[in-house]
């Protein structure tokens, strides 16, 4: 798998509950979740985006809760 410059590719190995789970959360996840630990809401919109990228990886595997 290619990285782009200034980018970093993650592997993490997550149990199937585990997987869910995080799944879950993401599902729940709104601004104000994210925003209450940002220090600003560019921070918490950026924290989003990746938050976005975590959900869309494990929809992609099948860890997606309606």
């Amino acid at each position: 798998m290619s990285v782009n410059p200034g980018e970093i590719c993650l592997s993490v190995s997550l149990s199937e509950q585990e997987a869910w789970d995080l799944a879950q959360f993401l599902k729940r996840a709104g601004f104000a979740d994210f925003r209450s630990q940002a220090v600003d809401d560019e921070e918490a919109y950026r924290m989003m985006v990746v938050g976005e990228k975590l959900k869309s990886n494990l929809t992609a595997i099948g860890y997606s809760p309606r």
